[in-house]
């Protein structure tokens, strides 16, 4: 029995160290990144762990010379009134693309999942697998033809609305191709499958159709699920890098992931401790939007892909 309880507590020991190996390896270039941010060049050149102050001034500066957000407050001379309120930079740039890309999503994902989920068609189980087979197809391969569609699209559009219309170099390039997600249709679909069809039956005793079932009752038990797209599609926005490169020629609407290359590759070749600051800067709302969300992303998950 000793011998056994050795051997248990030393494989438990062995299960705890490679956890915490696994654990350092995973966030200590992270937490070096935070450590560096508030540090000045020369300690961070000297490769140390902690600052020896807290240089805040180093997050104003980035923000300014990265060029990630701009407010301006235009008054009136004579009253000194605000009159009008600007703003510009790659924050702003990507908060307004990951809203319009998200919402987007909703829009789309959500009815095209029900009507995978609780709709009978002629040719759904097919459909729905061929659609589902476009996911074992790698991303970098659709890169072309996607643009090609884009331009394409772009060409009509401004053909109908003049420039209004225009898709290269303005927001219907940068999120309306990343409306329809094959996962998170997949996610949803397989969410709505596991509500009680009795929902659905006294649903039709009441009169309601699928639009009504739909808001009225799939939406509000299906909150993980979404915030579980929500999260995955912000992040996916909020980081992409090399599409807005290819569909835009200017900084009118590349969102931070482009700016933050630009800062690192570019404007500061040797301020480290900026381009530190600048990349806590990107990550900082893709943190605070998982630990809001943490409970629900973790329960969509979890709740989804039970039965097919």
């Amino acid at each position: 029995m000793a011998e056994a309880r050795t051997r248990l507590n030393w494989s438990r020991l062995g299960i705890y160290a490679v956890l915490v190996a696994g654990v350092i390896v995973a966030i200590g270039p992270f937490l070096w990144m935070i450590s560096a941010s508030f540090m000045t060049l020369s300690e961070v050149n000297l490769t140390r762990l902690l600052p020896e102050k807290l240089l805040w001034e180093n997050y104003a500066t980035a923000l300014r010379r990265a060029n990630f957000l701009d407010i301006e407050l235009i008054t009136d001379p004579a009253s000194g009134r605000l009159q009008a309120l600007s703003v510009s930079g790659y924050i702003w740039n990507s908060a307004r693309i990951t809203l319009i890309t998200v919402s987007g999503s909703l829009l789309v994902c959500i009815p095209a999942a029900y009507a995978f989920a609780r709709m009978r068609f002629l040719g759904r189980d097919f459909l729905f697998a061929l659609f589902l087979s476009t996911m074992m197809i790698p991303g970098i391969v659709l890169l072309i033809p996607h643009l090609l569609t884009v331009i394409w699209l772009g060409r009509l559009s401004e053909s109908l609305l003049g420039p209004a219309g225009a898709w290269f170099n303005n927001w219907p390039a940068l999120t309306i191709p990343f409306f329809a997600s094959v996962f998170n249709i997949f996610l949803l679909r397989q969410f709505f499958l596991q509500i009680p069809d009795d929902l659905w039956e006294a649903a039709r005793i009441d009169g309601a159709g699928h639009l009504r079932f739909l808001i009225s009752v799939v939406l509000p038990l299906s909150k993980a699920p979404i915030m579980t797209i929500v999260t995955l599609g912000f992040i996916g926005s909020w980081n992409a890098l090399m599409w807005p490169l290819l569909v835009t020629i200017n900084d009118e609407w590349r969102p931070i992931a482009v700016g933050l290359a630009n800062f690192v590759t570019a404007d500061t070749p040797g301020d480290l401790n900026l381009q530190m600051a600048a990349s806590v800067i990107t990550v900082i709302p893709i943190l605070v939007l998982y630990f809001v969300a943490q409970k629900q992303f973790t329960e969509g998950i979890a709740q989804t892909g039970i039965r097919g």
